[in-house]
């Protein structure tokens, strides 16, 4: 026998030992999701695969999740939701069809919902659909690095890898299907819970973010919604109380009826009043026809006033009679028109001290603060911010025709550490320029804009003078960091990419506090700690 037939032959041998291996492990312990874990475990160990993942579909939720991964953070797995028909996942429990992807990057299927860190993006990748009968229940899929492979024909590699999966798709199907049915009923239950419950939580649709201190704001949304009070927002600038205003409207009994919207800052005082109670033909020089104002486009419906606090004590006096006595004239009219409107009004003022300046009627400020609402700014929901980042990355992905997929480390740590004095709106902008910008697919710090780029916490212990050098810096430091990450904490070869001398690096390491030992693969694992 050849010494090429007896490798071959062992190579049979080890993939038995495995299969059966697993055979053994899915008819011990009751724990089926611990069993399904050590599965992939067992399969990366075997076959040094980067990272293995089990995804399924969820019949109650609607969606494809990841529900058993090896060599995914908790963070990515998270992440990782699609549905049928949605990415290769997606496509996979759809069609039922395996896929194999030679390269990641090549494939505009693969969405990279865990956010892969680039190093990986070179591999390849195999979904293989779990079916139970003719049903696709989910899938199993893995990450495998070929350039680590010996001088063999990748595709003959790939093709084994392929029919291995197979192979334990098969197996470990049923176990699956266990694992599946038991999530299903445990949703079941929690919707039957919440039906139950007399005011449970709920996070309008609208609306992006998990933080604890929204969870007030949700409740004081489905308190008042039923309700036809005046609604008072509060909070800065940006925050999104259109947003809230929106949630009550379509949360009401209003919701089928105009949600109308009048930013009283944008207008003089001139033009405001005709706009909230519209004018007659010849009330004033241009009015050429009888026009409708907001109060009658919102009748049976929501009016929602944005910067309540910018109208003149002239319209002040006029909006209080029409929350009092819930009726008003046309300009230059006479017929006296009912109002059978809901208002919300939102401002980033401090009414009470506009009350006291005197620049705000206090009879007024009553009238609107009978339910008052106060959101919080961004700076205080910091978990929130890769969240509604992730949300404004698709809207201008789709807006511009581009495909970022990832943030930076740097970036990440650019967009936690700054005080977002803008809010949402600031965070929404500062996306928009970075996804223009990106030709990478990736959102880098330099992208973002400089104010957040001072921020950066790995910029500074020392203060640097001067916008151009401190953006310097920022570039340096993420072409460090990215560099360090693709060549695995290989300082020689880092510095090699660089174009600096091993010294040079070292100096410049230390500079920013950068540890190269992170960015080395975990000898226990085998995998990279920025990958995991």
């Amino acid at each position: 026998m050849s010494d090429k037939c007896r490798h071959c032959h062992g190579e049979v041998w080890e993939e038995i030992e495995f299969i059966a291996g697993i055979s053994q492990l899915l008819l011990t312990g009751s724990d089926i999701d611990k069993i399904l874990r050590r599965v992939l475990q067992s399969l990366c160990e075997h076959k040094s695969y980067k990272r293995s993942m089990i995804a399924l579909f969820n019949r109650k939720a609607g969606s494809i999740l990841i529900k058993e991964s090896f060599g995914v953070s908790p963070e990515e797995q998270a992440r990782g939701i699609y549905y049928p028909g949605e990415g290769i996942t997606g496509e996979v429990v759809e069609t039922g069809q395996t896929i194999l992807v030679p390269s990641i990057r090549e494939d505009s299927r693969f969405l990279n919902r865990t956010r892969m860190s680039d190093d990986l993006l070179e591999s390849a990748f195999i979904c293989v659909p779990i079916r139970t009968g003719i049903q696709i229940i989910g899938t199993i899929s893995v990450v495998i690095d070929t350039s680590e492979r010996e001088d063999r024909d990748e595709e003959d590699f790939l093709e084994a890898d392929e029919q291995l999966l197979q192979i334990l798709a098969a197996m470990i199907a049923q176990a699956a299907q266990l694992s599946r049915s038991r999530d299903e009923e445990n949703i079941q239950k929690i919707r039957e819970q919440t039906a139950e419950c007399d005011d449970p939580i709920q996070r309008p649709p609208n609306i992006i973010g998990n933080a604890k201190v929204l969870q007030p704001v949700y409740q004081m949304i489905q308190k008042v919604a039923p309700a036809s009070s005046t609604i008072l927002i509060l909070g800065e600038s940006g925050v999104g109380k259109e947003l809230v205003a929106e949630a009550i409207h379509y949360a009401s009994n209003r919701s089928d009826r105009a949600f109308v919207k009048l930013n009283c800052a944008a207008l003089p005082e001139s033009i405001i009043e005709s706009e909230l109670f519209g004018h007659e033909k010849g009330a004033f020089t241009g009015a050429v026809a009888h026009r409708k104002g907001r109060f009658e486009l919102a009748q049976g419906g929501t009016l929602f006033l944005d910067e309540i606090g910018e109208i003149s004590p002239g319209i002040q006096a006029k909006l209080l009679r029409v929350l009092q006595e819930k009726e008003f004239e046309r300009v230059g009219g006479s017929e006296t028109l009912k109002a059978d409107v809901r208002i919300i009004a939102a401002t980033n003022k401090d009414l009470e001290q506009k009350v006291r300046e005197g620049e705000f009627r206090e009879d007024l400020y009553y009238r609107l603060n009978i339910i008052p609402i106060t959101l919080p700014p961004l700076r205080e929901r910091k978990t929130d911010i890769l969240l509604l980042s992730d949300f404004f990355i698709e809207k201008y992905n789709r807006l511009n025709g581009k495909q970022v997929n990832r943030i930076s480390t740097p970036a990440i740590d650019m967009l936690i550490a700054y005080h977002w004095p803008g809010n949402v709106r600031e965070l929404e902008n500062s996306i928009e320029r970075a996804v223009i910008l990106s030709e990478d697919r990736v959102i880098h710090g330099y992208h973002l804009p400089p104010s957040l780029q001072m921020a950066d916490p790995h910029l500074g212990n020392k203060e640097i003078q001067g916008t151009l050098q401190q953006k310097l810096d920022a570039i340096e430091y993420e072409m460090i960091v990215e560099t360090l990450k693709s060549t695995r904490g290989n300082l020689s070869r880092a510095a090699e990419q660089l174009g600096l001398t091993n010294r040079m690096m070292g100096i410049r390491a230390r500079k920013y506090g950068i540890d190269f030992k992170t960015y080395r693969r975990n000898s226990h694992s085998g995998f990279d700690d920025e990958a995991v």
